[in-house]
């Protein structure tokens, strides 16, 4: 067990001298995840009432509510809470380090009303036996709010199913913060969804030559809102990084249907094997949905016949039959289609992940 420490002992342990009051406003600087390279300083300046409102326009966190960040507080998700608790008035609960069923023992033992996570902590706790989850009731938590890398409409439903309809999608960026947020009812409703785009935020998906495109086709993400990026510590002018209108473009491809923001991918992951354009992140979304994969990460490699080819990194579950490489051959042919086929299929213990959760697909070798 970890030892509970109230901020009324960390303040009688402080020291009582008088603080120089700050000549200019603090700033904040946050490091990217670096997942694509070594992370960088991003300076996102001291925030707002609009960016905090854009938020809570579609996440219901609640003035006086107790909340378990458990996600990184060097994270831009877990240091946007450990700032907004300080305006709404919540009450925060912390932990030195994540542990599956300890994340369970908190929601209940401090009576949360919310958490905030990344999504493969999400994972780990369902991979606990269901004779340690039934243990745990969680129906007075309102909300879990999920940020930091995709949630999987299969996970998404998992958690929901086992522990009730509180679970929020937010998808956003350390540049651009929050972009979209969906709710349970989105969840259930298109799984694997972005959500839709909150109060004083816009959105546009964009093609190459910077148009909106219609609804229904890929387009880059672009957004604008109440806090903006302000660039990289030591780097150059952002303004060559802004699209049409100001927008800072996430990096990630999505197309709009019915309201709701989808993502495909990073726009720099996109492969083209056989002439054909292919995301990743559509065959790790299948593949996810396979009773026996545990995890899955799909990269694109050089291939002397198509261009390139997919090779898919697959975790296996133990507690049912392996798959095997034609099973997750098979599986992706028959729901997503014949070029999205990964040739090559490895199977490993894990996958590499940084302090975030992210996977880091740069790590991936062969096991």
């Amino acid at each position: 067990m970890h030892k509970i420490v109230a901020l009324d002992e960390l303040i009688a342990r402080g020291d009582d001298v008088d603080v120089r009051v700050p000549s200019r406003e603090g700033r904040a600087v946050i490091m990217t995840s670096g997942t694509t390279g070594s992370p960088r300083g991003a300076n996102r300046g001291s925030g707002s009432l609009e960016a905090a409102a854009a938020l809570v326009s579609r996440l219901p966190l609640r003035h006086g509510w107790t909340v378990h960040v458990a996600a990184p507080l060097f994270h831009t998700w877990g240091w946007a809470h450990l700032n907004l608790s300080m305006l709404i008035g919540s009450t925060l609960v912390l932990r030195r380090r994540f542990d599956p069923e300890d994340f369970l023992r908190t929601l209940t033992a401090n009576r949360c009303d919310a958490a905030v996570v990344v999504p493969v902590m999400l994972q780990r706790v369902l991979e606990l036996p269901d004779s340690v989850l039934g243990r745990y009731d969680l129906s007075a938590v309102q909300a879990i709010a999920a940020s930091g890398s995709a949630l999987p409409g299969e996970l998404s439903a998992r958690w929901m199913d086992r522990f009730g309809d509180h679970l929020y999608n937010i998808y956003g960026s350390t540049e651009c913060a929050w972009v979209t947020i969906a709710s349970p009812a989105d969840l259930r409703r298109a799984p694997g969804t972005a959500g839709r785009v909150p109060i004083g935020t816009t959105v546009r998906l964009l093609d190459a030559d910077g148009r909106q495109v219609p609804d229904g086709e890929a387009g880059r993400v672009h957004v604008a809102n109440s806090l903006p990026f302000e660039g990289y510590t030591g780097g150059p002018d952002i303004s060559a990084d802004l699209g049409v209108d100001g927008l800072m473009p996430t990096g990630d491809l999505g197309r709009w249907r019915d309201g709701l923001l989808f993502v495909e991918g990073r726009d720099d992951e996109m492969i083209v094997s056989g002439g054909e354009n292919v995301y990743p992140a559509q065959v790790e979304d299948c593949l996810a949905t396979h009773p026996g994969v545990a995890e899955v990460a799909v990269t694109g490699v050089d291939d002397d016949e198509y261009g390139q080819r997919l090779s898919a990194y697959v975790v296996r579950r133990s507690d049912v039959e392996p798959v095997d490489a034609e099973v997750v051959r098979t599986y992706v042919k028959q729901r997503v289609s014949g070029f999205a086929v990964p040739r090559d299929v490895h199977f490993v213990d894990a996958l590499p992940r940084n302090e975030t959760g992210k996977v880091v697909k740069r790590r991936l070798v062969l096991s």
